[in-house]
This record gives C-alpha cells, sequence and structure tokens, in this order.
C-alpha cells in the first residue's frame, strides 16, 4: 500500500463545508472561497437548512468558485476524494436544459506562475435547479510547492452554479478493504454441511475422526483478459493467462473493421486462430465487438454507404458473423460504446440499435447480448454516467432489444472505490449482470499500480451485480494504455501482477479437518466447483461437487 503515515483519513481538509445553520448564515459563510472570473460575484443562500454558495455573473465555463486548501494538507502518493453537492439555476434557457458541472484541482508550483489543472470529476445539473451529488478524484505524485485549491465550475455563461457541503478528504484504502472483505463473505461465499456415513465403505471403516481436505478447483466469478495473434506466440504470456486467467476477449481480430476491412473481402482467419487456441486451453471468449457506435472507428467504405446499402451491409455482417460463429462466443458487445457515438442510430433511426439486438437474439439465442462503454464507473464523464446508461438500456428495451448484460469497459486512473460502488449499485438496479469488460489500470508507479488494481478488483468481486472481469491485457509492451502492466516484457511477475495472483489465491477456498462425531465436515467455501478428499484406515476416497449461491446452509449427502 502507499506511504500514508500522518494522514488524516476521512477528516474534511475545506473547513467551510456549508453546514451551518441557516440561522447563522452570514458573510463568513463565504470563507476561503473566492469567485473564478474577472466579473464572477459570490453570495450566500440558505436552502434545506444548509448554507449554499453561489456564483453568479459568470462569463464564461472556466467561471465559478474556488476553495483554497491548507498549505502542506496533501500527502504525495495518497488518493483523496472530492464529494459534495451542485445545481444551477438561471440562464433562461428552461427547465428542460442541463448544464455541466465540473470539479477539478488547480495546482500552482511555485512563484514562477506556473499550474496544473487536475481534472477531477463531472455532473449533469439540471436548470430546474435540483441538487446533483458532485464527486472527484486526485493524487498528487510530490508535495506541491505553491497554493491548491478545488475548483467548481462548467455550465454557460449567465447560468449560476451552486455549491454546498464541499468536502476534500483522503480515502482511507485499508479501512475500505476490511469493509469489502465482509461484503465479499456474504456475497461470494456459503456456509456448507458435507455428510458422510451413507456408503458402504465409509461405513465400514467408520467415518468420525476420519481425515478431510477440500480443495476449490474453480470459482464461478471469471476473471479473464484480451489477446491477439501476437501475444499468444509468446510462452510467458500463454503461461501466465493459461495459470490465471478464465476467460478470454479478442483485441481487435473479431471488430468489423478487422474481418471486413474492404467491401467484400472477409478476414476470420485470425479469429479463427484464437479461437482455436482458446478452445485448447479451454478458455471461454467474449464477442467484442459486433458492430462500434464510435464515428472514427468505422471503416471508411462503411461510411460511403447510403442509407439502403448501410442497412444491408449491417445485416450482412449480423448474419456473416454470427451464423458462422453460432454457440462459439457467450457474450457479444453488439454496439460498442453507444454512449459515446451514434453513427449507425444515425444513419439508420433511432431503431438500428435495437434491431441489432434483436437480429443477433435470432442467429445466436444462445449468446448473452451486452451494452459496452468507457468512462461509466469514474464520475469524470457527463456523457456516460450510470444514469445514461440506464436511461439507453430502457430504450433499447422498449425496442425489444434482449439486453443480457453491461459492460463497463474500466480503462482508470487512479480509482475510488466507494465511486465504483456507486456506479455499480445505480446499474444494479437494471436487475442485469455487470461485466468489467476491459479492465486497466494506469500508473507508473508499480506499487501505486498494484494498490489501483486491488481497488477495483475488490469492488468488483464483492457488488452481488458483478458477475466478471476481463482485463484488457497483461504484458508490458503489449497492451493499449502505457504503465498498466502485471507481467514485465522478460516474464516477471511484477507487484501489480502478485497482487492479482495473491488475490486470486485469497479468493480460493481450501478446508482440513476432520469428520465430527454426527457424521459431518462444515466449511465456509467460495461459490465453485470442488474435490473432497476423504482419508481413513481403509485408504483415501475422493468426490467433486458444486457450491452455489444461496443463504442457507448447503448440505450435501457424500455418497462414496
Amino acid at each position: 500500500m502507499a506511504c500514508t503515515q500522518d494522514v488524516a483519513f476521512g477528516v474534511n481538509l475545506i473547513g467551510n463545508n456549508g453546514s451551518a445553520p441557516a440561522d447563522d448564515a452570514s458573510a463568513s459563510s463565504l470563507a476561503g472561497w473566492a469567485p473564478l472570473g474577472s466579473r464572477t460575484t459570490l453570495s450566500t443562500q440558505s436552502e434545506e437548512d444548509r448554507d449554499v454558495v453561489v456564483a453568479a455573473h459568470r462569463d464564461g465555463q472556466e467561471d465559478g468558485l474556488r476553495h483554497a486548501l491548507p498549505d502542506g494538507a496533501l500527502v504525495p502518493r495518497v488518493t483523496y476524494r472530492v464529494a459534495g453537492w451542485v445545481a444551477v439555476q438561471g440562464g433562461g434557457e428552461g427547465e428542460a436544459i442541463s448544464h455541466v458541472v465540473r470539479v477539478s484541482l488547480r495546482v500552482d508550483d511555485g512563484g514562477d506562475g506556473e499550474s496544473r489543472v487536475l481534472d477531477c470529476g463531472a455532473v449533469c445539473a439540471g436548470a430546474s435547479g435540483g441538487w446533483v451529488e458532485i464527486n472527484g478524484v486526485f493524487r498528487l505524485k510530490e508535495t506541491p510547492r505553491g497554493s491548491v485549491a478545488v475548483h467548481i465550475h462548467g455550465a454557460a455563461a449567465g447560468v449560476d452554479v451552486k455549491v454546498m457541503d464541499l468536502r476534500v478528504f483522503a480515502a482511507d484504502r485499508k479501512a475500505r478493504f476490511r469493509q469489502l472483505k465482509e461484503k465479499t463473505d456474504k456475497v461470494r461465499k456459503r456456509d456448507v454441511v458435507l455428510k458422510f456415513g451413507g456408503g458402504a465403505g465409509l461405513a465400514a471403516a467408520g467415518t468420525s475422526g476420519a481425515s478431510v481436505r477440500v480443495v476449490q478447483m474453480d470459482n464461478v466469478f471469471p476473471l479473464g483478459t484480451c489477446i491477439n495473434g501476437s501475444v499468444i506466440q509468446d510462452p510467458n504470456f500463454v503461461d501466465f493467462f493459461t495459470n490465471n486467467f478464465d476467460w478470454a476477449v479478442f483485441e481487435n481480430e473479431l471488430k468489423w473493421y478487422w474481418t471486413e476491412a474492404q467491401r467484400g473481402q472477409l478476414n476470420y482467419r485470425d479469429a479463427d486462430a484464437l479461437l482455436d487456441f482458446c478452445d485448447r486451453h479451454g478458455k471461454p471468449a467474449r464477442g467484442h465487438c459486433i458492430f462500434w457506435a464510435v464515428d472514427g472507428d468505422v471503416q471508411q467504405w462503411i461510411k460511403d454507404l447510403g442509407h439502403d446499402d448501410l442497412a444491408s451491409a449491417v445485416r450482412g455482417r449480423l448474419n456473416g458473423l454470427l451464423s458462422r460463429y453460432a454457440g462459439r462466443f457467450p457474450h457479444y458487445d453488439v454496439n460498442n460504446e453507444m454512449l459515446h457515438g451514434r453513427f449507425y442510430r444515425d444513419r439508420l433511426g433511432d431503431d438500428a440499435a435495437a434491431l441489432m439486438f434483436r437480429e443477433a437474439a435470432r442467429l445466436d439465442p444462445g449468446a448473452q447480448l451486452f451494452v459496452n462503454d468507457y468512462n461509466v464507473e469514474c464520475a469524470n464523464d457527463p456523457n456516460a454516467t450510470p444514469e445514461r446508461y440506464i436511461e439507453l438500456i430502457d430504450a433499447l428495451r422498449r425496442g425489444g432489444a434482449d439486453v443480457g448484460g453491461i459492460g463497463i469497459q474500466g480503462h482508470v486512473s487512479n480509482p475510488l472505490g466507494d465511486v465504483i460502488c456507486d456506479a455499480l449499485d445505480k446499474l444494479a438496479t437494471t436487475g442485469l449482470p455487470v461485466w468489467i469488460t476491459e479492465l486497466d489500470v494506469s500508473e507508473p508507479d508499480v506499487s501505486l499500480r498494484a494498490d489501483d488494481l486491488e481497488v477495483v478488483l475488490r469492488e468488483a468481486y464483492a457488488h452481488p451485480a458483478v458477475a466478471g472481469v476481463v482485463l484488457w491485457g497483461f504484458m508490458q509492451g503489449r497492451m493499449w494504455r502505457q504503465d498498466a502492466s502485471l507481467v514485465d516484457a522478460d516474464g516477471t511477475v511484477n507487484e501489480a501482477g502478485q497482487r492479482l495472483v495473491n488475490l486470486r489465491r485469497e479468493w480460493t477456498s481450501d478446508a482440513r479437518g476432520t469428520i465430527d462425531g454426527d457424521g459431518n465436515f462444515r466449511f465456509r467455501g467460495y461459490h465453485g466447483t470442488y474435490v473432497v478428499q476423504v482419508t481413513t484406515a481403509g485408504g483415501k476416497m475422493l468426490k467433486t461437487f458444486t457450491v452455489d449461491k444461496g443463504d442457507t446452509s448447503l448440505v450435501l449427502d457424500m455418497e462414496i
């Protein structure tokens, strides 16, 4: 873990947090606050028995208000959270208009006039004046040489920005991990009673006091990674992959721009080779992706098609891909990144995405069909909030789409567990399973990278809505993002990779003991498949069994 000496976790670094009673509201409520912008003015008002700071007469999106943090308060390599409530008012644009409000950190690096601005988080606030929670996260690599302040800004010129209960505090990862371990025990484990004595062999030998070893063979919660045609030629990659991952996803080889870069010239050879590799090693593969909604990721020949030809090409892609691989891919990401792109919907109409789901379900009814997008879990992208994701899913369902799962990609930096959990809680209201489909954690300091990876994995594993995690690679020099590797180029497992290995070991049950006087052996184990070995004077006997989800004890008769 990062060095946390002399860190006061959970203590608000902003002395004035808008918590004074309404009857104490005065100019002193503005202490510590300063306007951003040459014409911006600040005032206070009372709402819901809380003091609210209002920034008015703003000339642009960089204008708003700021609050300085105490000198020396920030400790390098520690993750800090910014949290509070924001609202907007005025502007004369109607209640249907929403505005993006942002929270950022400005670090002045000394007397040379240089400063850095770290974007922390963003939300959409409605002009009707409703309060919205804003969350931000930041971490500094070294002690600031100058002043540091939190900025609240965004929204159009002429719109007032309001702030209430703003807090900045250090996040205590160790305390969070302790909570998650307790949550994990409830979500991923179950009490098991193995009842012996029914079989003739054991009955003859007597069961009481017999030695028992229970070993978990696999966990029902899969961890996976992306692969491509190059990495599967590297023995070091293959070794770590086969020993530590349960699933795979193809990095590019199934995407339309790869399988049909030129119209009518199909290339399934690369996808076939990767699928054969997965079959040889017993690893299921996700189908990523049938379509990609972002304009910049659509090949030019498709962009050149007219409406009817494009509609025909879409149906051809669906028929060609899903008929060829029917039953081979348990998952498909149907139309990738619809929160960030509308290529097919803009060209073919709003029903285009739902049609893709309907046709995919018809052609491969056994496949689970996913939406898949990025930034949903990090609270810094107003285009990709959990609320907007849910709206998209609801619209697809109204169009007859059988949405079977939610993919959140997880290309993260400096993740914060509480923010991730909040997003997962919201997505869970859909009743759909959630997968983290493309996880990578970018951080040059490999020790911090290990901590960051643990943050995401523990949050995912402890959350009942999450059904699996797939990494977007793990080997140095063979990943989309820099400073995210778990294994060095020479095959050495680094600290982040060892953290993954340790977590897998922690989440695997291994119980030993003896059969009690009632002929039972009790343990609490993670969901998955097991083998039990019973050793008596007459020899050793083995049997397999499965521990599935359940709120009551699982009682199994071991007829050996």
